[in-house]
């Protein structure tokens, strides 16, 4: 990100209200969103490429299925711009089923800067991709949160762990790890 002749691209994956469902349990990071907006707000103000994912589930008891109107919204606080670019997807990875990697080539966009919900699902999964794909790819570990969970043995992990783990799993592999204001003070 230290030359910034093509800016990356701002994605924030599936902020939306379905995950404040109860059903996924407790989340970490209550401050992921708010982290989100300060991004957002100086990719908007430099005119920089944001583009949003936006998961519509074909699993019918998820907060995020396609038919739950209020579910599949996107959250108050980083509600896209009409000339904000959304790609709507039904699994995890923002590149499969979307056209997003053939507008990231098109633009010559070579960088990405990932945000969103959540750590271990759609995060996790794009930011595989991305790196994949061949794209430079940060992800903003605070500008990100996880849920807890239950293994197949019954062990429970709070979300804390969840999101610690799979940041560590991600870390050089996959994409070079950055917190919000390190971001902030690279794009100045």
């Amino acid at each position: 990100m230290k030359t910034l002749v093509n800016p990356p691209a701002l994605l924030i994956l599936d902020v939306q209200k379905g995950f404040d469902d109860p059903s996924w349990g407790r989340r970490n990071n209550q401050e992921a969103e708010l982290n989100i907006l300060k991004l957002l707000t100086e990719w908007r103000t430099r005119g920089w490429q944001i583009i949003y994912s936006q998961h519509l589930s074909l699993l019918p008891k998820s907060p995020l299925h396609y038919q739950n109107k209020v579910g599949i919204e996107f959250k108050e606080i980083i509600k896209p711009l009409p000339q904000e670019v959304v790609f709507q997807k039904n699994v995890n990875s923002a590149f499969i089923g979307t056209k997003l990697e053939t507008y990231l080539r098109d633009k010559l966009i070579t960088s990405v800067v990932i945000t969103g919900l959540s750590t271990q699902h759609c995060v996790s999964t794009t930011t595989r991709m991305s790196k994949n794909l061949g794209f430079e790819t940060f992800l903003v570990e605070d500008a990100t949160a996880a849920f807890e969970i239950t293994d197949h043995m019954g062990t429970f992990f709070p979300p804390e762990t969840v999101h610690k783990h799979e940041i560590a799993a991600l870390h050089k592999e996959f994409a070079t790890i950055v917190k919000t204001e390190e971001v902030l003070q690279l794009v100045y």
